[in-house]
């Protein structure tokens, strides 16, 4: 009989341990002490659409949203930086940059680095263009 009680009080207190966890959050879920939740920066609404047909010289744009801001988002093609704008819509920017003239009948990837706040919420991302002559 002693073990029955022992066993119904160790079942007890298993169970209401995991009501506690749950009724205070205080559940594992990642994060914990790190600090603040993660907000991931975000590439969106590329034009031309990813494998799309474009000019060389033309230009290109996407939604950044997440960043520090225009000095923490960097633009590459082929490694190369690239020279962008950037129009503020107040939750998000409007990115736009021009293809090289000197690239031609080959597929380059636009190539995107957006720093946030925190570097664990950094984003790199891009897409691909089919250049023509």
């Amino acid at each position: 009989m002693t073990i029955l009680k022992i066993f119904a009080a160790l079942l007890t207190l298993s169970f209401s341990g995991v009501t506690w966890a749950q009724a205070t959050g205080h559940i594992g879920h990642g994060g914990g002490g790190d600090g603040p939740a993660c907000i991931k920066a975000k590439i969106s609404k590329y034009m031309p659409e990813n494998m799309a047909v474009a000019a060389p010289g033309s230009e290109f744009s996407f939604f950044a949203s997440g960043s520090n801001g225009p000095g923490h988002i960097h633009v590459s093609i082929k490694q190369q930086p690239i020279a962008v704008t950037f129009e503020d819509k107040e939750t998000f920017y409007i990115v736009k940059g021009k293809l090289p003239e000197d690239i031609k009948n080959t597929v380059v990837r636009i190539s995107v680095l957006l720093k946030a706040k925190s570097s664990k919420c950094d984003t790199e991302g891009g897409w691909l263009l089919k250049v023509s002559e």
